[in-house]
């Protein structure tokens, strides 16, 4: 978690942004009084992203790991 003051929030706004997207809890407080949370929308959420720097994006489907049909004779 990440918690800056309102003056360093609009000093490093764009840093706090990408903190943001990378998934790190960004608090904006008044002095030592936490106020407001910065959170992405989840229609801004990036695809996971595997790999180092050859930025290969892999998308998995929310049934990933869900039983096929065509292998329940072989479960238990």
């Amino acid at each position: 978690m990440t918690q800056v003051t309102v003056h360093e929030a609009k000093t490093h706004l764009s840093r706090l942004i990408q903190l943001a997207l990378a998934g790190e809890e960004v608090i904006i407080a008044r002095g030592s009084q936490p106020l407001v949370k910065l959170t992405v929308l989840p229609e801004a959420q990036q695809a996971r992203r595997i790999g180092g720097a050859s930025g290969v994006i892999v998308a998995m489907a929310a049934d990933f790991d869900a039983p096929l049909d065509d292998m329940h004779p072989y479960m238990p």
